[in-house]
């Protein structure tokens, strides 16, 4: 994993804590947490052009489709998340942007993974 994205991932753990609390108040998510969601949605603008960038350089045994498939999904995921918690006013609402945000450091998880074949 890069450095962007353990910092993208250490905010989507902070994050995940604010929303847990929410949860726990039965409140919908507040602004510093959309404050939050949308600082890590900018990093991971940065991450899929950094990742595109790399994918471009001399990386035949890279599955590039893959590859930029993962980047636009962790793209994706919490703007998801936020328009169905929005549509969705409840804690299970709530819930759903926790599921983003613990999916969103999956993915560079697997990107990782695909990233480095195994020899």
């Amino acid at each position: 994993m890069t450095q962007l994205q353990i910092a993208i991932s250490v905010l989507c753990g902070i994050a995940a804590l604010l929303v847990l609390v929410q949860i726990a108040r039965d409140r919908l998510v507040n602004r510093p947490i959309v404050a939050i969601l949308a600082l890590i949605e900018v990093g991971l603008v940065v991450n899929l052009v950094v990742g595109i960038g790399w994918l471009t350089g001399d990386r035949p045994d890279i599955p590039a489709l893959t590859y930029l498939g993962y980047l636009i999904g962790s793209l994706a995921v919490l703007p998801l998340a936020a328009g169905w918690s929005w549509a969705e006013r409840s804690r299970s609402g709530t819930a759903v942007i926790l599921v983003g945000l613990v999916v969103v450091p999956y993915l560079f998880v697997r990107l990782h993974d695909i990233a480095t074949p195994a020899a």
